[in-house]
């Protein structure tokens, strides 16, 4: 008889974000990396201001939030950081996918163009 498996917390795997360099740290760093960036997670006590600001700038990037900036010290030992993000990485990938559940932005959809009403048989074609 097999036992549930028990979820393995996600912090397991931030030591190999260390040692892979795949960590961007602060909001000005984050925006020079907009292309090598993955996700970005934000704690819980960054201000209003500043978490509208980092959901304006990276609408196009999924944006997590979790953790306070203690805990970011604790697993990254990097002070005060409150926005963090994640290089692009197959290491990300699993990191986002265990945090997927925290994220607070909605993934930006692309609308397509009205489509122009279908043109009866017999009609003149415009030129």
């Amino acid at each position: 008889m097999k036992k549930p498996a028990q979820a393995k917390p996600v912090e397991r795997l931030f030591p190999f974000v260390l040692r892979s360099r795949n960590l961007l740290v602060g909001h000005e760093t984050l925006r020079r990396n907009k292309g090598k960036l993955h996700f970005v997670l934000i704690t819980c006590d960054l201000p209003e201001r500043s978490r509208a600001e980092i959901l304006r700038d990276f609408a196009h990037y999924p944006v997590v939030q979790c953790y306070v900036a203690a805990d970011l010290e604790k697993f990254f030992g990097v002070q005060g950081a409150k926005p963090i993000g994640f290089r692009k990485s197959g290491l990300a990938q699993s990191i986002y996918a265990e945090l997927k559940g925290h994220r607070i932005n909605q993934p930006m959809t692309k609308s397509k163009p009205p489509a122009s009403p279908p043109t009866p048989p017999g009609a003149p074609i415009a030129s």
